[in-house]
């Protein structure tokens, strides 16, 4: 079965617990950088079928990757969020804009 697509660093022993055999390889730098989008939104799809903590989880591990991937530290984007949330506020109010 094709799969191509970013997988866990230890999927592979998983499988080999299994007896079954994968075919992998390394992704470039460009080819991670498009596998972690595509697993972001495999991750977002997956959460908003089955909202749960552990997809929520799945969620959190991708985004880290890819800020760790564009060496954008947790703590600067927690504080852009925080920045932009005392600005422009939050999303906790539940308005919803209808018409201008």
């Amino acid at each position: 079965m094709k799969h191509n697509k970013l997988i866990r660093d230890k999927i592979i022993d998983i499988i080999n617990s299994k007896n079954e055999y994968a075919i992998t390889h390394v992704a470039s730098e460009g080819e991670y950088k498009i596998k972690l989008r595509e697993k972001l939104l495999e991750e977002v799809n997956e959460f908003l079928k089955d909202e749960n903590k552990e997809e929520m989880a799945d969620i959190f591990e991708v985004l880290n990757l890819i800020c760790k991937s564009k060496e954008w530290g947790m703590e600067d984007v927690e504080n852009l969020r925080k920045e932009k949330a005392e600005k422009r506020g939050s999303f906790d109010k539940r308005i919803i804009l209808d018409e201008t």
